[in-house]
């Protein structure tokens, strides 16, 4: 299966906007399952709950996903994208997942990074897998990349692979995602925005640089720091089913889980 990402810059608090620009690259996505930046739709430096209030919405009534279900639709493709998601009078940064059937889930970002603490919820949705029937995928956003057990849990879980929406603003990531997707045989997208943001006299970089990283932690494809990029890479999503190392030794079979505890 043909598997990738888009990547741009969106523009803090330009909804309508970035909707548009996203639907008009995912018009040329020619793979099955896509994934979307951190944020994609509202940008990322928010400074205020207003500003969270203003912007976030509810899944699946809100505008953003419902383009993105017109988009799934007309393509006959999966989308796994970020946004500010509302519920009731609670915040999460998700990440929602659709196809041509409708909304698969939702997942709330778990480990939440630097000011996000001060504005969103702690994720509450737990590290779940989603059957898309052709293979498994697990979700991540930004800064979970950083904890191992984020990754290992979806790869113990199934996940065939990782879609992992992300605003990136350390240098650490990409190269990381190598060993992530090594010690655990998976494959991962990560989308990543590009450009700045600038809100309340604040400014944040982001670095770019979406990738798709394969099961021996090969990097199959990388974008540029700065370039809107529409990228898809043909995978064998079988082969992240064998966790056989070689005749004696198994990824999964060989954890010694009794010597994991602090």
């Amino acid at each position: 299966m043909k598997i990738g990402f888009v990547q741009f810059a969106p523009i803090f608090g330009e909804v309508e906007a970035n909707l548009k620009k996203a639907e008009k690259l995912l018009d040329s996505f020619d793979g099955e399952l896509a994934v979307l930046p951190e944020f994609f739709n509202t940008g990322y430096l928010f400074t205020s709950h207003d500003e969270v209030a203003t912007y976030a919405e509810e899944i699946p009534t809100g505008a953003t996903t419902n383009m993105l279900l017109n988009v799934a639709r007309k393509k006959n493709i999966c989308i796994v994208a970020g946004l500010p998601e509302r519920e009731g009078n609670e915040f999460y940064n998700s990440a929602v997942v659709v196809n041509k059937n409708g909304v698969v889930g939702t997942y709330r970002k778990t480990h939440l990074f630097f000011e996000e603490k001060l504005f969103f919820s702690a994720g509450n949705s737990g590290f779940n897998v989603f059957d898309l029937g052709t293979c498994k995928i697990g979700v991540m956003i930004c800064f979970d990349w950083f904890f191992p057990e984020s990754m290992r849990t979806l790869a113990l879980k199934g996940a065939d692979i990782i879609c992992h929406c992300a605003n990136l603003v350390l240098p650490f990531c990409q190269d990381a995602m190598r060993t992530r997707c090594l010690e655990n045989r998976v494959f991962a997208v990560t989308a990543n925005r590009t450009g700045f943001d600038t809100n309340g006299g604040k400014q944040m970089h982001f670095t770019g640089a979406s990738q798709i990283t394969d099961k021996n932690g090969e990097i199959l494809f990388r974008a540029s720091a700065e370039n809107d990029e529409v990228s898809y890479i043909d995978i064998d999503v079988t082969s992240a089913r064998d966790k056989q190392l070689n005749e004696f030794n198994n990824l999964f079979l060989d954890r010694r889980q009794d010597h994991y505890t602090k």
